[in-house]
């Protein structure tokens, strides 16, 4: 592919790993790149890899990474012709879309449509379904009250599940599985939602028992060409927060591979989607052969590495070039699924205390190198790591030819993974990759809770604890 300028200055509105992540392909591509920060970020890791930086505000996220009017400004002042929002803050944003094209500036992602529609849960459901893909049995109107939910209930039948509209991370989702709990789980599901989303809509669906949860990625252009590049399991949460994923899944045989990545690709024809873009299913273990469309990340997603390592593809590159007016080349022909990926987000939390948060400066710092080893971080000796953001510190991801041998390849990853200064949860990772059901490849959504209560943490030793800090 020719590697020419696209953009002259791309401004990356994020932090972290994937703020560093894209500035590397952004380096690739010959483009200039621009880093923003808050205070707290200052001697950042992503600050000091960008071609330039710009201040936009203090620590707190809704005065610097929310702050819709200090990036538009960092990108005027800056020459930006295009801003890549990474995940989460402003990237699924439809006020930021708008005010970047109000300001002649591209943004690297969808249209406005494909935001509105998509980052609704009720409005995409009922979109989708009427595009060929399924979706789960349930009830999905807006401004239906508690009593309108409740006698729906029976028809969408029992054990039922209670989701936000406007929802996500499975805050306000709640399990019912008798009649007589719907009353008081919709009470607790509203006063979540409203005071997590500002947005009390509910709505109903049908629990799916021993439920999978499998992403197929896609890709669209401006010229109405849409693929996928297969799927992705993302079964293993704790509290409906990713923490392993892998790619290919382990449950799907090529026919039904095709038909959830055509339904994918029809979800994203729906509403004219362009860029990359990430459709999740619910699939019951019990019946590999169904899946339902859950909602649709107009954005890139943090376990994208998976994808890349087994299709050879940038993503990051593709959301550049499709931004930037190019035509695909690449078509449903050509993605080809190479070997097995897997994925371990290391967090700044302790596994052992309840998965509470870690802070401190990292004192000394060792990530794994080698051969199908990649690790995502922002990571830096004597930087600080503040409670304020996510905790997630850094992604180690590992390919092999199986997937068993891309599971031996992390754990030894993760085994020379070490953050001294604040503690981390690679131990808790590595037992979980080394869990029975999890090598054989029988999955769930419930397995970490199930299993998490039986999990020994091994305790390091004080000449382990001494020999670590000489190391690093």
């Amino acid at each position: 592919m020719e590697n020419r300028v696209l953009f002259d200055t791309v401004l990356v509105a994020n932090r972290g790993e994937i703020a560093c992540r894209v500035i590397r392909t952004l380096r690739a591509l010959g483009i200039r790149s621009v880093a923003v920060y808050s205070d707290a970020d200052a001697g950042a890791r992503h600050v000091r890899e960008a071609d330039r930086a710009v201040r936009i505000g203090p620590a707190a996220p809704s005065e610097s990474y929310l702050n819709i009017g200090a990036i538009v400004a960092a990108c005027e002042a800056t020459g930006a012709q295009a801003v890549h929002p990474g995940y989460g803050f402003l990237s699924e944003n439809q006020a930021f879309a708008r005010a970047l094209e109000e300001a002649g500036i591209v943004f690297i992602g969808p249209r406005v449509h494909a935001l509105t529609i998509m980052g609704d849960k009720i409005r995409s459901k009922n979109h989708v379904s009427g595009f060929g893909v399924p979706v789960v049995p349930g009830i999905a109107e807006p401004g239906l009250s508690d009593d309108d939910l409740i006698r729906a209930a029976g028809e969408v039948g029992y054990p039922l599940l209670i989701k936000p509209s406007a929802g996500g991370g499975g805050k306000g989702m709640h399990a019912v599985e008798r009649p007589g709990d719907l009353p008081g789980s919709l009470q607790t599901a509203r006063r979540v939602a409203a005071s997590a989303f500002g947005d009390d809509t509910l709505f109903l669906e049908r629990l799916i028992r021993t439920p999978r949860h499998i992403e197929v990625q896609v890709l669209a252009d401006t010229y109405g060409n849409v693929i996928h590049l297969g799927e992705r399991e993302c079964s293993l949460q704790r509290r409906h927060q990713k923490v392993i994923e892998e790619a290919p899944s382990a449950l799907l045989d090529p026919a039904t591979r095709a038909r959830i990545g055509e339904a994918a690709c029809n979800a994203a024809r729906s509403v004219d989607y362009v860029g990359a873009g990430t459709v999740e299913f619910l699939v019951s273990a019990e019946a590999p052969d169904e899946f339902f469309f859950m909602e649709m990340n107009t954005r890139l997603q943090v376990e994208h590495p998976v994808t890349e390592m087994v299709t050879g593809v940038d993503l990051v590159e593709w959301q550049v070039r499709i931004a930037a007016g190019e035509k695909l080349t690449i078509a449903q022909d050509d993605v080809v699924l190479s070997g097995h990926a897997v994925e371990a987000r290391v967090y700044a939390e302790d596994a052992e205390a309840g998965f509470l948060p870690s802070a401190g400066t990292i004192a000394g710092l060792s990530e794994p190198t080698g051969e199908g080893v990649r690790v995502d971080s922002a990571l830096l000796p004597g930087l600080e790591i503040s409670p304020t953001y996510d905790p997630m510190l850094s992604k180690v991801i590992a390919w092999a030819e199986t997937r068993t041998e891309a599971l031996d390849r992390l754990d030894r990853a993760l085994a020379q993974t070490r953050v001294a200064g604040l503690r981390t949860n690679v131990e808790y990772l590595r037992l979980l990759i080394n869990d029975g059901d999890v090598r054989d490849g029988q999955l769930d959504t419930t397995l970490i809770e199930r299993k998490l209560p039986d999990l020994a943490f091994r305790t390091a030793t004080d000449a382990e604890v001494a020999a670590a800090a000489v190391v690093l």
